[in-house]
């Protein structure tokens, strides 16, 4: 994997520390990064949004203190 999507990957992955109040501000937030990201790295958006909105919820669901 070229470096430049290594690093679109890792700005993207920061982006999960900013979650959201709600559950559903969580699940939107990480639905939108995991898409971003997949898109970027070339692989399929409704996979990756999938993928970012369960470990956005679960993130935040764990750490409620670090994400608002």
């Amino acid at each position: 994997m070229p470096v430049r999507k290594v690093m679109l990957a890792l700005a993207a992955c920061a982006g999960l520390a900013a979650c959201g109040d709600t559950l559903g501000e969580q699940a939107v937030g990480g639905a939108a990064i995991g898409a971003g990201t997949a898109v970027v790295t070339g692989n399929g958006a409704l996979a990756g949004a999938a993928i970012g909105a369960a470990g956005n919820v679960a993130y935040c669901q764990l750490n409620p203190g670090r994400c608002n």
